[in-house]
């Protein structure tokens, strides 16, 4: 199993449709006994919240979003977790909402590795 999403910052690796997230959005994870949460924000997101269960590297959440625009968005999405060749984290998302038509994929990675992660004088 990759290591814990607690305390981590995810950012998506390309941009959704316009007034989704996009590479500008930030995800601040936490992670306890099973459990995830996030909030986000950032580009066409004013503030986002996720929260859902972790079962070995599957995550299962359901998210609500409030857009620039001032309309709000809610779904739900599956993610596997890979940690990459330099100790940071991808989740890769199948996603669908469930307030509007619409599912797709999407990844997002953690902006940096754990300090724990890093080699001394890095």
């Amino acid at each position: 199993m990759a290591p814990s999403l607690d305390g981590l910052v995810f950012a998506p690796v390309a941009d959704q449709a316009p007034g989704q997230v996009g590479t500008r959005t930030r995800f601040a994870y936490h992670e306890r006994d099973g459990r995830v949460w996030a909030e986000y924000a950032g580009g066409d997101v004013v503030r986002g919240y996720l929260v859902g269960t972790r079962e070995g590297d599957r995550l299962d959440f359901r998210y609500v979003q409030l857009r620039t625009d001032g309309t709000t968005a809610s779904g739900h999405c599956v993610s596997q977790v890979a940690e990459l060749p330099d100790g940071r984290l991808r989740l890769a998302e199948s996603w669908e909402w469930e307030s509007r038509p619409g599912s797709g994929t999407s990844v997002v990675e953690s902006v940096t590795a754990r300090p724990e992660d890093c080699a001394a004088g890095h």
